[in-house]
């Protein structure tokens, strides 16, 4: 009895050591498997980096639009959130200075930015604010005037658009409309009609070669508005999908009106013609923008003013302002601190 428990324990022992060699050597056999395959998903992440433009663009030309892409991580949505870290149009080869403006702005919230390429220096004045992603607004005329121009979507010589009828809140808008007319009354029918003309194709393709703020044009017909359902005056640009922050916005400036423009000298000319301010420019100084601005719930959220400057050389600015209880926020008044700052400082 007693061999055979032993003979019995002896069986049990070598089928053991026996299981313990396969294992191990089914652990070796798959374990340079495993490590490949890591390396192999490490490589696919890299690429797929470099798809995510294209499929933004893929989704952007859904004819029943998505809903917004996710904001990048470098620029946020608030400013207590917001990053120094910016696309690479933003990181400008240049001297970063912070200037004491804070008198110009008083209680409001603001910030702005002044880009000059031939002193090669940008000032920034609240920077954390001005690397926050908003609304462009009516800013963004400029950029779909610019698509209109170079297109042919829009000729500046037979550009009248017919007025539908319907009574709108603005009183200028309730008449036919050319582009001169429309850009200077921001009138929102006449260009939600160059915008769908333009499509999202070409609009993508736009707003990727300037890199326009987060480039997300998926909220196409503007649902996302919660202050207006009117569909001749809601767009992506109107507190919708597509954002932008101050810093892009004086960059994106440079990139069209600078001497290496991309765009055609009529395109330019047309567009600064539009965007000339002539109320507050002097032989001196000329200044050209457009203001933009947007509300939540019936309370202005984003107010802003951007454009160029002409003085003894040009300089591409913009200044925002946000939300702020108590105080003035319209673009007006964005304008009005945009002139005292290039009046006073060039």
């Amino acid at each position: 009895m007693k061999y055979k428990c032993l003979k019995h324990t002896t069986i049990l022992i070598s089928v053991f050591a026996l299981f313990v060699m396969i294992s191990g050597c089914a652990s070796a056999k798959t374990a340079p498997r495993t490590d490949s395959l890591s390396a192999s998903l490490t490589d696919q992440s890299a690429s797929s980096a470099k798809l995510i433009k294209a499929e933004s663009t893929k989704r952007a030309e859904a004819d029943n639009a998505a809903e917004p892409q996710e904001e990048p991580a470098a620029i946020a949505e608030s400013p207590s959130d917001a990053s120094s870290a910016l696309p690479d149009i933003t990181q400008i080869s240049a001297t970063v200075s912070h200037p004491e403006w804070a008198a110009y702005f008083g209680e409001l919230n603001g910030a702005a930015v002044i880009l000059d390429p031939e002193e090669n220096t940008c000032q920034i004045y609240n920077e954390a604010l001005a690397g926050v992603r908003r609304s462009p607004c009516s800013t963004f005329k400029i950029i779909s005037s610019l698509a209109g121009l170079e297109n042919s979507v829009i000729d500046p010589d037979h550009s009248i658009r017919s007025w539908s009828g319907e009574t709108f809140w603005n009183d200028d808008w309730n008449q036919d409309m050319d582009f001169s007319t429309a850009f200077h009354t921001s009138c929102v029918w006449y260009y939600r009609q160059v915008i769908d003309d333009l499509g999202p194709d070409t609009m993508q393709k736009t707003l990727d070669a300037l890199h326009y703020g987060n480039c997300d044009i998926t909220d196409w017909e503007g649902h996302l508005n919660n202050n207006n359902n009117n569909p001749s005056l809601t767009g992506f640009w109107i507190e919708s999908s597509l954002k932008i922050c101050p810093r892009e916005q004086a960059a994106v400036m440079k990139q069209i009106f600078d001497s290496s423009s991309a765009y055609s000298p009529d395109t330019l000319s047309a567009l600064e013609e539009v965007m000339f301010l002539s109320q507050d420019s002097t032989d001196d100084c000329k200044i050209y923008g457009k203001t933009g601005m947007g509300k939540s719930n019936g309370i202005v959220v984003d107010a802003w003013y951007t454009g160029f400057a002409d003085a003894d050389h040009r300089i591409y600015f913009c200044v925002y302002l946000g939300e702020t209880a108590g105080q003035d926020v319209s673009s007006a008044r964005a304008r009005e601190i945009a002139v005292s700052l290039i009046k006073q400082n060039y």
